[in-house]
């Protein structure tokens, strides 16, 4: 068995607050084209056995094979979780919970009972109350690479940490993803991104519509959008991958969209690399750097 996780699409299927919708919506998802699916073992705003069964379904009915799917999760601390609904018992060690919240995980992506479970990337769904209980989490959840998970990542985080985890003696496996937010409030994370690409960490955005209508609506975005043929949204989702060292989660209900997403940024990315794109996507691509701080 290779032990390496696949290639990490462009678009990851975000999953949360699908609810009871959420079989239905991460086949429909697969069905159409995405081969990445983001979710977590926290109840509170994850179906994490729904997307399991959405995934046996699509294999079973060979629309996709495991190898061929990046499937990513989260350990979500207590804190995170509604109390009467959670996947470990919050009374237990903090390394219990972690080696419990992964076995429910596994149990939800296996597929065959001739073939072990894995997850290809596990993430920390935002640092712990202290630096110990991190490393903790951390050192427990380094138990399983390669062999269960194939990588590891933290989301809602500062850069102290990510910092912390990539240069830390204490540390082993380093990060090979983080995962925030991508909107005006963290100043879209410039900092934390230029040192991800430093360190060839993904830096996967969430929030990156419905935290940015005037992004949405600006010059770069529209220009690029009327040039390139594309609608807005697909223009933005662009020009955060021409970033460089991106992947965006993709929660959109819509199977339109969902074909328009995963179409348009091929288009677009098409379209920068033709003789008469070239200049209009360098010139939207700075002028949106500049709108965000990047330059």
């Amino acid at each position: 068995m290779d032990a390496k996780p696949a290639p990490m699409p462009k678009l990851l299927y975000g999953t949360a607050w699908k609810k009871d919708a959420t079989a239905d919506l991460v086949f429909l998802a697969l069905k159409t084209g995405f081969r990445g699916v983001d979710t977590a073992a926290q109840p509170r705003h994850y179906k994490e056995p729904l997307v399991g069964a959405a995934v046996k379904l699509a294999i079973s009915s060979g629309i996709v094979k495991r190898g061929d799917l990046f499937i990513q999760t989260k350990f979500t601390s207590v804190h995170g979780q509604d109390i009467d609904n959670l996947p470990y018992d919050p009374n237990d060690p903090l390394e219990k919970q972690v080696h419990t919240s992964v076995a429910s995980s596994l149990q939800n992506f296996r597929y065959a009972e001739s073939e072990e479970p894995y997850i290809d990337s596990l993430i920390l769904h935002s640092p712990m109350d202290t630096v110990a209980d991190t490393v903790k989490v951390w050192k427990t959840l380094e138990t399983y690479v390669p062999q269960k998970i194939r990588q590891l990542g933290i989301s809602n985080t500062p850069l102290q940490v990510v910092e912390y985890l990539c240069t830390s003696p204490d540390i082993t496996i380093r990060p090979a993803v983080v995962q925030n937010r991508f909107y005006p409030t963290t100043r879209w994370e410039v900092g934390l991104r230029a040192y991800c690409r430093e360190k060839s960490i993904a830096f996967q955005t969430f929030w990156t519509l419905s935290g940015n209508p005037q992004l949405l609506r600006s010059e770069p975005v529209q220009k690029l959008a009327a040039h390139a043929n594309v609608e807005p949204p697909v223009a933005l989702y662009s020009l955060v991958l021409g970033l460089q060292g991106t992947a965006i989660l993709d929660g959109t209900t819509n199977e339109t969209h969902m074909k328009d997403d995963l179409a348009g940024i091929e288009i677009v990315e098409d379209y920068a690399q033709s003789g008469e794109g070239q200049s209009t996507w360098s010139a939207c691509l700075g002028g949106f750097k500049k709108l965000i701080g990047e330059i």
